[in-house]
């Protein structure tokens, strides 16, 4: 190993030549500066990388001609350029970008890397960008390191031994830093929504930015966390602080955090400086589908540009423009996927250009990419709720994804799917929010221990709804319906679920069983008189009686109807139904004989909110 001089470039260099540079914080600066003073007396070079943090003078127009980049995923620095031609991008998962470096099918011959000072040993340690780094690095016939003794020293599969470095340069500086992203309230609504599908136990994936940041908010009240991520920041440093993530449940390295590179605040550099918990292994280990799959309840929480309402996703561009790129993001919806009890998420904002175009769409835009199928996705979520796509027909998907659009979008998503016949010509209404339940349309409710849910019914519900119907005995079926209904057809469902939320109010509560979501109960009030009252009706599954399900969803219902200035609310109960019509005494309803001899009339008289 020696020192690198102004004259040591043309001992290792030569014309042609491909040069791969570290990652992110971990980019040496310094010693491409360093070399660029150089690259005049060099032609046809390639510097090829994953992504760079902070300056890149290496896209200068002044080395166009000794230089051109090849960048895996798309930066401030590199956006431009490769939209113009200038620069070059090469799509690939980052689970396969380590085997195009060591099987030579993009063959590296210097390595541009940062290194911490060598142990007693001899070994460097690769600090916090292992990545694909550490396969360019041992792919290339020389690496030329620059050796900071700021650089934090890792653990895991993250070592290179002094020996193998065939020049150096000494510097001693911070790494650069990332700010955390401010969040704001559309972030801090997803955020709230993605933690409904998170559970106690969980192994998280997540990146940087508003909406990760914004969902590790949220998750301060869970317990037992594992972590296994391509990317490591900031936002996770709260939950280690709080005793959140303990990864003691993930069923792979347990104990230990799994990462490949992280960047953020120096605080984060801190805590995984010498830290035995946080290990950091390749991008062909950690973003490995099969490797991910391992670790219990995984949750893979990625985001998207457009998202077309059959679940195809749109990552890595907008339109015709490269944006990003493939990144790990279908390595770990895979991976996810494959989980025991693991959740591949999309999470992202409704709108882009302040609220003026819609992400979720009837048909990507034209050029843009499809980086994960429609075969791919299990949810999708916005600051409008949660759209279940795994094992759901294409007819309940539109429906499914047309409730998380913006509701100024919803109406033409909707003719769209009419005109285009993906749902049926009886589908008329579009959903919309119902304020008056909350922050959030989707409420979680821990019963007796167990986790349950509440939200409105939406028009995608309707198979969810039929199910319900059918699973009802005899006796349920006469108390509800007066009658023995024998079949609820399609139509009827539709109608059934298509509730006019402005005016009446259709409420369920249902269960999470994977990723089927199973309706539990169901409240509904319709509008009479002109909208000065409403008629109030339940149905609970016999197997979930004793909960409290009909007591919580009459006390929603009261409670909008108030909000929505109703003067009284009634109910029509058999007279042998004791249970219903002690739920509906233990809220003050009076009752009084039905014209139905069968039956009592209940009313209850509401006050202004």
């Amino acid at each position: 190993m020696e020192e690198l001089t102004s004259r040591s470039w043309q001992k290792f260099i030569k014309n042609g030549y491909r040069i791969f540079l570290g990652t992110g914080a971990s980019c040496p600066h310094t010693l491409i500066d360093l070399f660029l003073q150089s690259a005049k007396h060099f032609n046809d070079l390639e510097f090829i990388y994953l992504l760079s943090l902070g300056k890149s003078p290496w896209m200068d127009p002044a080395y166009e001609a000794n230089l051109r980049v090849n960048t895996f995923f798309l930066d401030q620095g590199t956006r431009d350029a490769v939209r113009s031609g200038k620069a070059d991008y090469t799509p690939c998962f980052l689970s396969e970008i380590p085997d195009l470096l060591k099987d030579n099918i993009l063959p590296v011959d210097i390595a541009f890397i940062q290194v911490t000072p060598p142990d007693a040993q001899g070994y460097c340690s690769l600090g916090v960008s292992v990545d694909i780094v550490k396969a360019a690095a041992k792919s290339a016939k020389y690496i030329l390191a620059q050796i900071n003794d700021q650089m934090p020293r890792t653990f895991g599969q993250c070592y290179l031994h002094q020996d193998e470095i065939a020049a150096f340069i000494k510097v001693s500086e911070p790494l650069p830093e990332v700010a955390p992203a401010e969040l704001d309230e559309n972030a801090l609504q997803i955020g709230k929504y993605v933690s409904l599908l998170i559970e106690d136990g969980c192994t998280l994936q997540v990146g940087i930015g508003k909406i990760p940041d914004a969902v590790l908010h949220q998750l301060t009240g869970h317990n037992d966390l594992g972590v296994h991520t391509e990317m490591f920041s900031d936002g996770l440093l709260q939950l280690y602080n709080n005793g959140n993530i303990t990864n003691r449940l993930k069923g792979l390295h347990e104990g230990k955090t799994i990462t490949s590179f992280c960047f953020g605040s120096r605080k984060l550099y801190e805590f995984v400086d010498n830290n035995p918990h946080v290990e950091f292994h390749g991008t062909d280990y950690v973003n490995n589908p099969a490797v991910i799959a391992r670790n219990n309840q995984m949750i893979s929480i990625t985001s998207a540009t457009q998202v077309d309402l059959t679940g195809q996703i749109v990552s890595d561009s907008v339109g015709g423009q490269f944006y990003s790129g493939i990144g790990g993001q279908v390595d770990f919806i895979r991976g996810a996927g494959m989980s025991r009890g693991g959740r591949p998420i999309i999470a992202m904002p409704s709108t882009a250009c302040n609220g003026t175009v819609s992400r979720v769409v009837s048909v990507i835009s034209q050029g843009a990419g499809v980086v994960a199928t429609r075969g791919d996705v299990h949810y999708v979520v916005t600051e409008y709720g949660i759209a279940t796509m795994r094992g759901r027909s294409i007819r309940e998907r539109v429906m499914e994804l047309i409730q998380i659009a913006h509701p100024k979008f919803r109406e033409q998503l909707l003719e769209d799917m009419l005109q285009s016949s993906k749902v049926p010509t009886y589908q008329r209404s579009t959903p919309v929010p119902v304020k008056e339940l909350g922050t959030t349309e989707v409420i979680k409710l821990d019963m007796q221990g167990e986790d349950y849910f509440l939200r409105p019914l939406h028009p995608s519900d309707q198979l969810r709804l039929q199910s319900f119907f059918y699973s009802h005995d005899k006796v349920t079926l006469f108390q509800r319906y007066r009658n023995e209904p024998k079949k609820m057809g399609t139509a009827q469902a539709y109608r059934l679920v298509n509730t006019d939320l402005t005016k009446d109010m259709a409420l369920c509560i249902f269960e999470r069983q994977g990723p089927r979501e199973v309706i539990l109960a169901v409240g509904r009030y319709y509008t009479l008189d002109g909208g000065t009252r409403a008629e109030v009706a339940f149905v609970v599954h016999e197997s979930m009686r004793g909960r409290g399900f009909a007591s919580l969803l009459l006390e929603k219902l009261i409670d909008i109807a108030r909000q929505r200035r109703l003067k009284f609310l009634t109910a029509n109960v058999r007279k042998d139904n004791p249970s219903m019509r002690r739920v509906f005494e233990k809220y003050h309803f009076t009752s009084e004989p039905a014209e139905d001899p069968s039956e009592l009339e209940y009313l209850l008289p509401l006050e202004a909110p």
